[in-house]
């Protein structure tokens, strides 16, 4: 835990000298590695992770979004998937209401 947590310090503060995609994309690297010991703060880089798909896409950032955020929720073992769900429900005002996309 303590390399994982030392790598993720490292792209969180590579993240602080970029923009756009690429400064979302380091803290979504970074937050995923920082925060595997505390299940709370595991929405964070996917969080992170659709803002990146966002800011990448220019014109269709919200679609880009809305797909990066479908994408993840397929990828979720069912059986787990609607305590994810319920978890990106509860607490999507805190991560910048990315996770209003189609559920699975």
């Amino acid at each position: 835990m303590m390399a994982s947590r030392a790598a993720g310090g490292h792209a969180m503060g590579a993240a602080r000298e970029l923009t756009g995609a690429a400064r979302h994309a380091a803290y979504a690297a970074g937050q995923a590695a920082c925060v595997a010991h505390v299940a709370e703060h595991n929405l964070g880089a996917a969080a992170y992770a659709i803002k990146a798909a966002r800011a990448g896409a220019a014109e269709a950032e919200d679609c880009a979004g809305r797909l990066e955020c479908a994408w993840q929720r397929e990828q979720l073992p069912e059986a787990i998937r609607d305590v994810v769900i319920e978890d990106q429900r509860r607490r999507n005002d805190i991560c910048w209401r990315v996770f209003e996309c189609p559920l699975p």
